[in-house]
């Protein structure tokens, strides 16, 4: 069943239209969405830092680096997904 969602093609044309496709996200939300999931990774993160090193003050630093690094990354990723029509 979800294979046929996936796999089978709507036989009738859609029409072109100049407007934005309301399954489009705008960049802010991409942005919250970043933020949000990143602060649920950077916990996570700081957390397996600090048990493997048993050092907070590693941790932290260590979770503030991956915490810029990849929001910019999930923000691109989401853009380039969010133009790809697969799936939507």
């Amino acid at each position: 069943m979800i294979l046929d969602q996936l796999f089978i093609l709507n036989k009738t044309p859609k029409a072109k239209s100049k407007t934005k496709s309301k399954d489009s996200e705008k960049p802010l939300r991409s942005v919250v969405k970043s933020i949000s999931w990143r602060i649920v990774g950077t916990l996570d993160t700081v957390l397996i830092s600090w048990l493997v090193t048993g050092h907070i003050a590693l941790a932290l630093s260590i979770g503030s680096i991956e915490l810029i690094t990849k929001m910019v990354l999930y923000f691109f990723h989401e853009r380039i997904w969010n133009k790809i029509k697969w799936g939507k």
